[in-house]
């Protein structure tokens, strides 16, 4: 099979400085052999810019979000008590290195604590015994209801390490370069990075959401407001938040890592009132399981943005 043909971006801008950024941004992807998909948007203008945002996206851990949503509305309606302890084991649960998943004995915790595990450091664990009282079909479902047909659930998160080990065994360096070769070709070895069948989003519908839980015009007052909270507290930094940080900014995000993807959602807030919104969705050309540059490059995009976009 061929290789696909050199990819042109599509770029949305609200005027030629705004496309400008977009180019410079998708040309300094392109260089570090990244391809992938850029949004940033206003809040409260409605001003954006970005490139292929309309491309889904096999989502990784981002899909956390919209379970958290999901889950918190449930809680602010009173079908779902925060307070239900829940016993995770870590011999039956989901694979990962933090949080519940990196334990070696069975634990008990809160929904409420299973939910600012999951957001804040990620965990699978936490978040497939979420996926045990919210079955993946019903979230999909509310998504849809709620006017996201565009952020698709399909599978629990330990899905992805089981297709891995289905197409590899426990050759994770060969799963990476199934994952880089296949996306250059264009076909997928690896069930879970398919769009067809991934959990998966396009950065328009990512911002999209992230602008609604800002407004309050999703779900329960009170589920956005603990949403707010809960991605203010990821401890993950390297990507939006690498390059803005300054006590005058609040940056709330969740990241998304899996073989060659490498995303952040999130919106940044400053003192002076401006809030953005911004879905960063990016696919490495090259075998690396650690790509600091890429992370950085994310993070110079969201600073890029910002400062284009701040009024």
């Amino acid at each position: 099979m061929s290789a696909a043909p050199a990819h042109r971006p599509v770029y949305v801008a609200d005027d030629g400085a705004l496309r400008d950024v977009a180019e410079t941004i998708a040309a300094e992807w392109a260089a570090l052999g990244v391809r992938g998909s850029f949004l940033a948007r206003g809040i409260d203008t409605g001003d954006q810019l970005g490139f292929d945002v309309d491309e889904p996206v096999a989502l990784a851990s981002v899909i956390k979000v919209p379970l958290a949503l999901v889950a918190l509305d449930r809680i602010a309606t009173g079908t779902l008590d925060a307070a239900r302890p829940i016993t995770v084991d870590p011999a039956t649960s989901s694979v990962g290195s933090t949080g519940l998943a990196a334990f070696r004995h069975p634990a008990t915790v809160a929904v409420g604590d299973l939910l600012h595990l999951m957001l804040s450091v990620s965990d699978n664990a936490s978040a497939d015994a979420l996926f045990d009282l919210l079955p993946v079909p019903d979230v999909d479902a509310r998504l849809r209801a709620w006017g996201l047909p565009d952020i698709r659930v399909r599978h629990r998160m330990n899905r992805m390490y089981e297709c891995a080990v289905g197409a590899v065994g426990d050759d994770f360096s060969l799963a990476l370069e199934l994952a880089v070769r296949d996306d250059h070709l264009g076909r997928h070895t690896i069930e879970t990075l398919d769009p067809a069948h991934a959990n998966t989003g396009t950065a328009t519908a990512l911002v999209d959401l992230l602008g609604r839980v800002w407004r309050d015009e999703i779900a329960h007052p009170e589920a956005t407001a603990e949403l707010r909270r809960l991605m203010g507290a990821q401890v993950f930094t390297q990507r939006l938040a690498s390059e803005l940080r300054a006590d005058t900014l609040r940056i709330c995000g969740k990241t998304g890592t899996f073989l060659h993807l490498r995303h952040e959602i999130g919106v940044v807030e400053a003192e002076s009132g401006d809030r953005v919104a911004m879905a960063a969705l990016t696919r490495s050309g090259r075998r690396a399981n650690l790509a600091p540059d890429i992370d950085l490059a994310i993070g110079i995009a969201a600073r890029r943005a910002f400062e284009a976009l701040r009024r």
